[in-house]
């Protein structure tokens, strides 16, 4: 028997309940990266640059071994709500084994990556600093793709709020790793870059530690690592064929900007660096975006293992809903006050300051527009993620960056010569592609496949 319809402000309430604390928890993660940029910039340009070839590449590798992560956290909701705490176990195990197996997918081309980077052209410096922070960083994925299992598990069991607290506790803990192994603080060794990687991997530790920790202590009856040895073939299976195409959707999104900042390159310094600055205010808000997007994860998947359209429906309304309201709120604040924005990320004297800023303004006229349509796609992932629905929107989404996307950008950047704010207007034409895709795909498929109880 079905539970009794929730009304949209009970919706409202559930969801926010479940998204805040993943938005925080996002924001923290946010604030990690930001630290290291900063503080390897206070250390020496050329150290920066390093960080910027070396997080990209790891970056790369970890957004596709998270797909695992993240395919955990729609099955755990499923399970959860049939009440089948057997399969949440199995679920979550399996996500844990297939990080290891992926990990060691990932090790070599990361300890190998100087001479990779020297083949793409790359400066002898940049590539050995970039090579040494790889070579200690790497031990830190499998942490840190452990830590995303955990996560997922636990959101998908609704306890966001140590899910926060702990990415709150790993933000805190980075910087002072940071400050004591970069600059030789506290006692510590000045080890430039390899203090920035040493950082890292030390961080994903202490974060992995305390959320197991807490899973153990707070969730005895699961007994996630009791036999953790023995093989599940059969959940392996299902996890590998939830979580691959999950992988290759974040790599082809995450590859969508990528090459958008070699066009913005193309055209210049002052257009990169605006780029630069517009992405990072554009990936803050984006993290409020993601926290729903995994809220909408989370009750798209207890309402497919409850059988409940009627739920899916009132409650993908309302997550998106909430994200249009934030994106709303963004554009007045991008094209309220831009310049005050760009101003934060560039110092008084720098002699580019008022050109940068001038290209900063234009970018993020066109990024308010950009925040509508990435929220609302990554929103109907998240959706369609719920409904355990995941390779038909890997294709929808990796021809809406590439097919439309990445060839309009340079259309409207280079043919037309539109400049910076062209490949921008492109970007938002890709989205807005997926945007509409995705959504379409889960009203047409994913609400009358949620009436259906899964087995």
């Amino acid at each position: 028997m079905r539970p009794p319809a929730r009304t949209y402000p009970e919706h409202v309430r559930a969801v926010l309940a479940l998204g805040l604390p993943l938005v925080g928890g996002h924001l923290a993660q946010f604030a990690i990266g930001l630290t290291d940029t900063v503080m390897l910039g206070w250390y020496g340009a050329e150290a920066l640059a390093a960080l910027t070839l070396a997080h990209t590449l790891f970056f790369v590798l970890f957004l596709v071994g998270a797909g695992f992560a993240w395919a955990v956290m729609p099955m755990v909701a499923t399970f959860a709500a049939q009440g089948d705490e057997v399969r949440v176990r199995r679920a979550t195990r399996m996500g844990l084994w297939l990080s290891i197996l992926f990990f060691l997918v990932a090790a070599p081309p990361l300890w190998f990556a100087e001479p990779l980077l020297r083949a793409l052209g790359q400066g002898e410096g940049v590539a050995a600093d970039a090579g040494l922070y790889l070579r200690v960083a790497l031990w830190g994925m499998l942490p840190a793709l452990g830590v995303m299992v955990l996560k997922s598990y636990l959101a998908a069991l609704e306890r966001t709020r140590v899910v926060f607290w702990i990415t709150v506790l790993a933000a805190f803990a980075n910087a002072l790793f940071n400050h004591a192994l970069i600059f030789g603080n506290l006692g510590a060794p000045s080890l430039g870059i390899a203090g920035a990687a040493l950082a890292s991997v030390l961080t994903n530790l202490v974060s992995f530690l305390a959320v197991a920790l807490y899973a153990v202590r707070a969730l005895p009856g699961h007994a996630l690592f009791r036999r953790f040895w023995r093989p599940d073939w059969e959940m392996f299976g299902e996890v590998f064929r939830l979580g691959w195409p999950i992988g290759i959707t974040s790599l082809s999104e995450i590859g969508l900007f990528a090459a958008s900042a070699l066009m913005m390159g193309w055209l210049g310094t002052v257009p990169l660096a605006a780029h630069g600055i517009a992405v990072q205010i554009a990936s803050a808000v984006f993290m409020v975006h993601l926290g729903l997007a995994n809220a909408a994860t989370v009750r798209a998947g207890n309402a497919y293992g409850r059988g409940d359209p009627s739920g899916l429906l009132r409650g993908a309304w309302t997550v998106l809903a909430l994200s249009a309201l934030t994106s709303f709120l963004t554009v007045a604040l991008f094209l309220g006050a831009p310049r005050t924005l760009a101003g934060l990320f560039l110092g008084p004297d720098d002699p580019a300051r008022a050109e940068i800023i001038a290209t900063s303004v234009v970018l993020l006229a066109v990024a308010a527009l950009f925040q509508l349509v990435d929220g609302a796609q990554v929103v109907a992932l998240g959706l369609l993620r719920g409904l355990q629905d995941t390779r038909v929107p890997m294709v929808l989404a990796a021809f809406a960056y590439w097919g439309v996307g990445m060839p309009a950008a340079w259309f409207f950047g280079f043919a037309l010569g539109w400049g910076g704010p062209g490949v921008w207007i492109g970007l938002v034409l890709g989205l807005a592609v997926a945007a509409v895709a995705l959504l379409a795909r889960f009203w047409m498929r994913g609400v009358p496949q949620a009436a259906v109880r899964p087995a």
